[in-house]
């Protein structure tokens, strides 16, 4: 088998640093001194001699959306930082509809409606702006839907007598008719008749597109994922159009980062019919679980909140499922052995996982997860601790939308992803990015965990919700790794375990948090092999 020797640089492992790492047929046959590693491998094949910097454990990025993310990259860019104002959002989409051709459909992905000068979503005759011949679709930051011009809406069937599907919301003007926002469980209007559905089961960001496409569009998300230094991921929604795109990708030879899958639970009975029970696959490409939501999004006022909003005590967001409903889909799930990651939000929701998993019964040790888990109560959080429920955040959501979540729900927001409580109520943290939703950016992720303070400059409670850098740097490692239970293979820097590092200028386990983003990933190696270079 192949050997490697990484020499040169500080190697962090779980101890502490060593000096060298001796990497044998992918694995790591021994870290330590560069003698005691040379001396392991005994033949060096071939030699990574650094000139300084540190190898520090490949990121896990347990919580994002790669496909979707690729597709999103391709999509007009309608961030707060591209698009302040309607005006500029209408202008950039209409800049890309005079290049396609005619009828192909624009998509814009990223605008957030706190954040528009106008301070509000924009609307179906907003996007008429851009144009009337074809479809145009502005999908949310959050993901959970966005909204369409009239065009589609006409093409859809979206009238003023359809009814709000079960989950989801179809936004109105006061008289009535579609004002163009669909959210959550609508969004399954958008995929056409053969389209991916998934009814009441999540948001539908499912748009298919040709296969050579769909390759692309995870040719362009690895090259940013492995840029940040993150060598797995768990695909947090996976429907058929991710899995065919996984799987040509990996038969094309295109599919570098290490992927842990997610079905959405829409595939539950299909996943019992074909006797799936437990994880499936292999170090490249695995079914890891089931996804679930109980609520929406904070960002588009979906999360359930039974008393309402504080900026509007009329606007309660939804659920999903029932409380009954989604009961028996978790405990169905917990029999089959399938790990279970459920979107949930508000505290209401996050109580409703809770009870879930508990009246599923032993064994605790499934490592049922809670997504996002943005505004527990201390004592959900001491139930997470007992159930053994993993929280796994975003702390780049806190930094982005934090004044937003603060406006939709009052005082309650400067709990927002209290990592620092649950970490010292015995829960193992886990972070990750959500991306599309946030950039793949562990050390931008692990800084605010360790601030607290949004983009506008807001500090987010008080110092018992944050997080220190190094154990911000382990949720997104060894940590994230256990989420996708899969800490016996990666997450650390360990003999036996896959040789997936990261090669830094910087050290980030010593920096301050204001240092963080001035440490760059030079290299990235999967299973010792070079995966990314700058």
């Amino acid at each position: 088998m192949d050997t490697l020797l990484v020499a040169g640089a500080t190697v962090i492992t779980p101890d502490g640093h060593a000096e060298a790492l001796a990497v044998r047929g992918g694995r790591i046959e021994h870290v330590g001194t560069v003698t005691e590693c040379r001396n392991a491998l005994g033949r060096v094949d071939e030699e990574l001699a650094l000139d300084g910097g540190v190898v520090h454990p490949g990121f896990v990025d347990a919580h994002c959306h790669p496909v979707m993310y690729g597709q999103a990259l391709a999509w007009v860019d309608c961030r707060p930082e591209a698009a302040p104002d309607l005006d500029t959002l209408v202008s950039l989409l209409a800049e890309t509809a005079r290049r396609l051709p005619p009828g192909a459909p624009v998509r814009g992905f990223g605008y957030e409606h706190r954040r528009l000068a106008e301070r509000r979503h924009p609307t179906a005759h907003d996007l008429d702006r851009v144009a009337t011949d074809r479809e145009v679709y502005l999908m949310n930051a959050s993901g959970h839907g966005g909204v369409v011009n009239t065009y589609a809406l006409r093409q859809y069937g979206i009238t003023a007598g359809m009814p709000d599907p079960v989950g989801g919301r179809i936004g109105r003007f006061d008289g009535g008719e579609p004002n163009g926002e669909l959210w959550d469980a609508a969004c399954d209007l958008l995929t056409g008749l053969d389209g991916v559905k998934i009814r009441n089961h999540g948001p539908n960001f499912h748009l298919s597109e040709p296969a050579d496409i769909m390759i692309e569009h995870v040719r362009r998300a690895q090259e940013v994922f492995l840029a940040a230094g993150v060598t797995s991921v768990g695909d947090a929604q996976v429907s058929r159009r991710e899995l065919e795109t996984y799987l040509w990708a990996r038969d094309e030879g295109a599919l570098r980062l290490r992927v842990s899958a997610y079905l959405t639970s829409a595939l539950l009975d299909t996943a019992a019919d074909l006797g799936l029970a437990g994880e499936l696959g292999d170090d490249r490409l695995r079914i890891a679980g089931v996804k679930f939501y109980a609520d929406g999004t904070l960002g588009g006022w979906t999360a359930y909140f039974p008393d309402g909003y504080a900026a509007d005590c009329c606007h309660h967001g939804q659920l999903y499922h029932s409380p009954e409903e989604y009961t028996e889909l978790i405990g169905r799930a917990h029999r089959l052995g399938l790990q279970t990651a459920t979107h949930a939000q508000s505290p209401y929701a996050i109580g409703m996982v809770l009870d879930a998993v508990e009246k599923a019964g032993p064994p605790y040790g499934m490592r049922h997860r809670i997504e996002h888990s943005g505004l527990p109560t201390d004592e959900q959080i001491g139930r997470m601790a007992e159930l053994g429920v993993i929280p796994v955040m975003q702390p780049q959501h806190h930094l982005r939308t934090g004044d937003g979540t603060i406006t939709a729900v009052g005082e309650l927001g400067h709990r927002y992803n209290p990592a620092g409580l649950c970490a010292a109520a015995g829960v193992p943290v886990v972070f990750s990015s959500d991306a599309p939703v946030a950039q793949p950016d562990p050390l931008e992720a692990v800084a605010a965990a360790a601030t607290r303070t949004t983009v506008l400059g807001t500090v987010l409670g008080g110092p018992e919700l944050r997080m220190s850098v190094p154990d911000g740097l382990r949720a997104h490692s060894i940590a994230a790794a256990g989420a996708l239970r899969r800490e016996h293979a990666v997450g650390s820097l360990e003999p036996g375990k896959l040789a997936d590092f990261a090669v830094m200028d910087g050290d980030p386990t010593t920096a301050q948090p204001a240092e963080l983003s001035s440490i760059r990933v030079t290299q990235t190696w999967i299973g010792g092999r070079l995966a990314w270079s700058a």
